[in-house]
């Protein structure tokens, strides 16, 4: 058992009565350790609170990012280690947080952390209820706003997604209501045609001459404003000297199907003088159809693409740890940022596509993207180059998001990646979104992030270990 008197010696009980340090001394004990011997070691269960009494410690933690950190060693009596949040009761961690090594021979006061906490309690009822607080109030303001940022990106993310999607879909609704009418007419003009006695194998040539006319559609060559127009010309003065009614509204529809002045001579010859005009009427009409249904197939194919944009993005019906293709998670996030790019900004991607998969945890990774587009938006405004590259360096891959904005001031440089720094106005922005970033490449991946910037020309680079993580789920 260890004397009061040297108790008393060290700062961290100065203030103790007799009785409690006797209390004190009674509960603990004294261990000595040898030079290089652990006295706790990080990720061991917490059962002590430690005090050096003489001697020499270092404590030591192990991260994912920076690998083994030492912190410079100490001969100060009463530095303490171990199981230092044991007040927390079932909110502490209940592994060492941390490695004590004895640098050279030691003699520790080593008191169990049930007892530790029982003494802070009962002892420091206010000092044990502040640092409670401290510990959990900042913990707990931490979620909150990397909750509302992520939340904030979301909504960001939404509105161009509904954006994006409400094009096509308010083509494929109007090309639906345009098709109901168009279909109703082309059944009456082939009712009408049936009426005046086509004969069966004319009424079939006809047929046939639209199903050319829908297949050539998607397989005409380009052709320049002038051609077009020249040929909607020739092909609407043979129809009007054939007396056809609205001659010159039916040929951009034939024509734009590659129907020319040659085709509208065997089709007369098809069918006859007599059921020409009503043929070419019907005609023109199923080639109306046959690109309607062009438009609503694009429509909802881009919908889908849109949809599976998102699902990529948000990693729906996904293992949280697994290789992927970091292109389709980059494009996932441009598709969702298309709607919020603004008409003067120009997206440039630069990949390199000898890219092997990458383990990594999706979600979280399109959650770096995000922040790294969003900001680089932010930074140019209505016009600039948005540049997307990816490369290959022996085990790691490397994403680099660039922008020509007002870049990051040389004497803030140092400071983007710490929580709750923010060069925005207030109201605009949390300052976590870049600490979030950085906490996932280099916390969850054991990456690295880091920029280079000048005005006009800003490069956030990520790398990312092409092996994986330890500990990956």
């Amino acid at each position: 058992m260890i004397d009061i008197a040297e108790l008393r010696k060290l700062f961290l009980f100065e203030r103790l009565s007799d009785e409690q340090l006797s209390l004190l001394a009674a509960s603990g004990g004294v261990r000595i350790f040898e030079q290089d011997e652990y006295i706790v070691r990080q990720g061991e269960p917490a059962e002590c609170f430690a005090v050096l009494l003489e001697g020499e410690i270092q404590m030591i933690m192990e991260t994912v990012s920076a690998g083994s950190v030492a912190m410079p060693r100490t001969s100060q009596p009463g530095v303490f280690g171990g199981a230092t949040a044991a007040y927390l009761g079932d909110q502490a961690p209940t592994t060492y947080q941390h490695t004590l090594r004895a640098t050279a021979p030691s003699r520790m006061f080593m008191l169990p952390a049930k007892k530790f906490a029982y003494i802070v309690t009962e002892w420091f009822p206010m000092a044990m209820h502040l640092l409670t607080g401290l510990q959990s109030g900042g913990r707990m303001q931490r979620e909150l706003i990397d909750r509302r940022q992520r939340l904030t990106a979301l909504g960001t993310i939404t509105a161009g997604l509904t954006h994006e999607l409400n094009n096509p879909a308010a083509a494929a609704v109007r090309a639906v209501r345009e098709l109901r009418s168009l279909i109703a007419r082309s059944r009456l003009q082939l009712a009408q045609l049936a009426e005046d006695g086509i004969a069966p194998e004319k009424l079939r040539a006809l047929i046939d001459a639209q199903e050319a006319c829908t297949r050539r559609l998607a397989e005409q060559p380009q052709r320049s404003p002038l051609e077009i127009s020249d040929a909607e010309d020739e092909l609407g003065e043979a129809l009007d000297e054939l007396g056809v009614e609205d001659a010159w509204d039916l040929a951009p529809g034939l024509v734009n199907a590659g129907f020319s002045t040659q085709d509208l001579e065997k089709v007369r010859a098809k069918v006859g003088e007599e059921y020409t005009t009503k043929a070419l009427h019907w005609l023109a009409e199923a080639v109306e159809i046959a690109q309607m249904l062009d438009e609503v197939a694009e429509a909802t194919e881009r919908i889908t693409t849109l949809i599976g944009s998102a699902k990529q993005y948000s990693q729906m019906d996904r293992a949280p740890f697994q290789r992927v293709d970091v292109h389709e998670l980059l494009d996932s996030t441009l598709a969702i940022f298309r709607g919020k790019i603004p008409p003067g900004i120009t997206v440039v991607t630069d990949y390199d596509r000898t890219l092997p998969p990458i383990p990594c945890y999706a979600g979280e990774l399109n959650q770096v993207w995000t922040n790294l587009m969003h900001n680089a938006l932010d930074a140019m405004g209505q016009e600039g180059t948005l540049t997307i590259r990816t490369a290959h360096d022996e085990d790691e891959a490397i994403v680099e998001i660039g922008d020509t904005g007002h870049g990051v001031p040389e004497a803030i440089r140092d400071r983007i990646f710490e929580p709750f720094f923010t060069t925005k106005s207030v109201g605009e922005g949390t300052g976590l979104g870049l600490d979030i970033s950085y906490r996932i490449v280099a916390g969850r991946h054991g990456g690295e992030i880091k920029v280079r910037s000048q005005p006009g020309d800003t490069w956030f680079e990520v790398r990312l270990p092409l092996r994986e993580p330890a500990g990956a789920d």
